[in-house]
């Protein structure tokens, strides 16, 4: 006998059961239902199993691109890192230790082109510097330089380029100048930087004379190297330039430019001769300070300021 529930008297409760034919295994209708409903089960459960191990296969090919790129590139020798031979010099353009990002090389160049014609001194060598006499057309720009395969012919009749020697300013030693510098008078401000047989040690040896005679508006520091402990560093550029910016009145400035002030030896220096008080302007790491003239100055900075304690 039929189940009582295929004669009710209430076919819309369920139309589905009353209107289709019982499903059986063999049934196609039955196996494609079932079928769908077995893919849906663990296509679902897999679906995170499934993006975790493309994640990881993609994580892993990038990695093995990055050690090939890697392991295939040319690795710097020392004589590209510290130093240009002389068939490399022409084409070592904007690279290297002293070269300019682009903000730094701005805030010169604007710098400059608000002053000019003017007179500029440099210390250090850079391809990037060649373009400053063609901004500052009308003044002079002077070039410092103690490694001659760095040295370029300048294009221009008013840039000039000159070797100057660095004597035992290691960086290893820079603290020590600094201490030798505030406990000596003869490193002070006012002295006569014409006297070569002064007793401060961070006066360079071998400056030219002509340099004395010129009152700078501009002066870059961005040599020597200074990128090793044994390397000349740029204590004795540093405590100069600041020597040459206090020359005249002061109703006179001097912009002054350090390049690298991420270093401690070029951060402390700069911090001891130019002074906080006196810094306009940053760009990654190139400082610009400005300095009034100051010939009688018997300090580079007030007490206050010195940031450099013992």
């Amino acid at each position: 006998m039929p189940p009582q529930l295929y004669q009710s008297s209430l076919p819309i409760l369920n139309p589905l059961l009353r209107f289709s034919p019982p499903s059986s295994p063999d049934n196609p209708k039955y196996q494609r239902q079932l079928k769908i409903t077995m893919l849906n089960f663990p296509v679902r459960k897999l679906i995170p199993l499934l993006v975790f191990i493309l994640s990881s296969l993609s994580v892993l090919r990038l990695l093995r691109l990055s050690f090939k790129s890697s392991s295939s590139a040319p690795r710097p020798s020392s004589s590209t890192t510290f130093r240009l031979n002389p068939a490399e010099s022409s084409q070592q353009t904007n690279v290297g230790p002293s070269a300019l990002m682009e903000k730094e090389l701005k805030l010169l160049t604007d710098t400059i082109t608000q002053r000019s014609p003017c007179n500029v001194l440099v210390f250090g060598f850079a391809p990037q510097y060649l373009m400053l006499s063609s901004i500052n057309t009308r003044g002079i720009t002077v070039i410092l330089e103690d490694e001659p395969a760095k040295i370029m012919t300048p294009k221009g009749n008013n840039t000039k380029i000159y070797r100057l020697k660095y004597h035992q300013m290691e960086v290893k030693n820079a603290y020590n100048l600094l201490r030798h510098a505030r406990a000596n008078p003869a490193c002070a401000p006012n002295m006569n930087l014409h006297q070569g047989s002064s007793d401060c040690k961070l006066q360079l040896r071998d400056f030219p004379q002509k340099i004395y005679d010129i009152k700078w508006d501009v002066i870059v520091v961005d040599g020597p190297r200074g990128d090793d402990l044994e390397a000349p560093g740029r204590m004795g550029t540093i405590y100069t330039a600041a020597v040459l910016a206090r020359k005249g009145s002061s109703n006179s400035t001097t912009d002054v430019f350090v390049h690298d002030v991420h270093r401690t030896a070029e951060k402390w220096l700069s911090w001891e001769f130019l002074c906080q008080d006196n810094l306009l302007s940053a760009k990654g790491n190139f400082w610009k300070f400005r300095i009034k003239g100051q010939s009688n100055a018997s300090r580079f900075c007030s007490p206050e300021t010195v940031l450099i304690k013992y």
